[in-house]
């Protein structure tokens, strides 16, 4: 049986070995292929979210959110919106309530995609709230995962130009990690609660 702990201390995350996205990266930037994208999504089961937003380092300045990343398991689709917009086709995605679709802090992605276009929000599972059902009180994608893997995603590209002309290989594999991330949590946490696990309380610093 698992044993996790409710509070991960980020310390213990220096030495777990980094976890990047296995499969295969598809950076979208035409309508057209943001089409065909969608139609292989909508036949998935289960889809990860995630996206990115440039940084702004000017007070008062604030960018349009620039990449979509959705992740099939084995497929992560990287839709350039700063170049495509919010076409209809991804729309319908994000309208969707069959999929079972998870993210984490998606009312924040949420509120940027929104900011786009107008839509009515699908069904989505926030792992934040799956966390909270099971005792753990952290929230982010990089704790949850330690915790329910041992693993570390880095966060090196976070503050890099999501806006750029194109990715680098090292942008593209953080922002796939992230969406896939949320689909391998959620089918853990999934047969967690399912199977048992053991929660370890920390005492508060």
């Amino acid at each position: 049986m698992k044993t996790i702990v409710d509070r991960y201390d980020k310390q213990d995350m220096m030495d777990l070995p980094r976890v990047l996205f296995p499969g295969k990266i598809e950076v979208v930037v035409s309508e057209h292929d943001a089409v065909r994208a969608v139609k292989f999504l909508l036949k998935q089961p289960l889809l990860g979210f995630d996206t990115e937003t440039r940084p702004s380092f000017v007070k008062g300045r604030l960018y349009k959110v620039a990449l979509l990343q959705v992740c099939s398991g084995e497929l992560c689709f990287l839709f350039r919106l700063n170049r495509i917009g919010l076409p209809e086709c991804l729309v319908k995605l994000l309208e969707d309530r069959r999929i079972t679709k998870v993210a984490l802090s998606w009312h924040d992605d949420l509120h940027s995609l929104l900011g786009r276009k107008e839509f009515k929000p699908g069904t989505f599972i926030d792992l934040q709230n799956v966390a909270n059902q099971m005792g753990i009180q952290d929230g982010s994608l990089q704790k949850l995962y330690a915790n329910i893997f041992g693993q570390k995603i880095s966060k090196g590209q976070q503050l890099s130009n999501w806006e750029a002309d194109s990715l680098t290989e090292a942008q593209q594999l953080y922002a796939a990690t992230d969406a896939w991330a949320c689909v391998q949590l959620y089918k853990e946490m999934m047969r967690m609660q399912e199977e048992g696990y053991e929660l370890e309380v920390k005492s508060e610093e």
